[in-house]
């Protein structure tokens, strides 16, 4: 039985504003594709994003990814993006969830619930077997987009200490991993939240 049905009480008629955050892999897409039918709310993901980017520029996803590596130009782009509707929906009497593996930094402060999902190496390796991209090539991406988040916004993107939830989905079915996010969303209290990480806006 799979726990994606939207149910009555767990509706959320607040402002509640959700980031999932992690490497390829983590589980991140198919979490918050439940969190958007449980809690009957609003779903972007930067990968979104970076599909119409290449729509509007008309390259595929491989010609687009290797623009991307010869200048911070298309980088930028879907940050701000993503920061514009980090602002808007951060603005907005609803719910919603914004995935990218910056989505908690940029969307800063606005964000009531910042989550950050992993797996160990050869389980995120294992779930992107079907993808055109190679193990290999996975591992290299990772370290150069660590060191463009640190060159264009000094981030490390290793440091944990901004998110709210982190979670090993290594050790829990997709239904498990949702199960341990809906605890979390049904005991957040917006009018009693003192435990949030400040976190300075990013120029992008």
């Amino acid at each position: 039985m799979t726990t994606t049905d939207p149910a009555p009480d767990r509706r959320i008629d607040s402002n509640l504003f959700i980031t999932v955050s992690g490497p390829p892999g983590c589980g991140a897409t198919t979490l918050c594709e439940q969190l958007s039918a449980v809690l009957d709310c609003g779903y972007v993901s930067g990968g979104e994003i970076f599909r119409s980017i290449a729509e509007d520029r008309g390259m595929s996803l491989s010609q687009l990814v290797a623009k991307a590596g010869e200048s911070d130009d298309l980088d930028r782009e879907l940050d701000r993006r993503l920061q514009r509707i980090a602002e808007e929906w951060g603005a907005a009497n609803k719910a919603f969830v914004l995935e990218s593996r910056l989505a908690g930094w940029i969307a800063g402060n606005r964000a009531d619930l910042r989550i950050w999902l992993d797996a160990p190496e050869e389980v995120r390796i294992d779930r992107t077997a079907d993808r055109e991209e190679l193990s290999a090539e996975m591992r290299v991406r990772e370290v150069i987009e660590a060191q463009r988040y640190e060159s264009y916004y000094d981030i490390d993107v290793g440091d944990r200490s901004i998110y709210d939830l982190a979670i090993n989905t290594g050790r829990w079915s997709a239904d498990g991993t949702l199960a341990i996010v809906l605890a979390a969303i049904d005991e957040h209290d917006p009018t009693d939240d003192e435990g949030a990480i400040p976190t300075p806006n990013l120029e992008v």
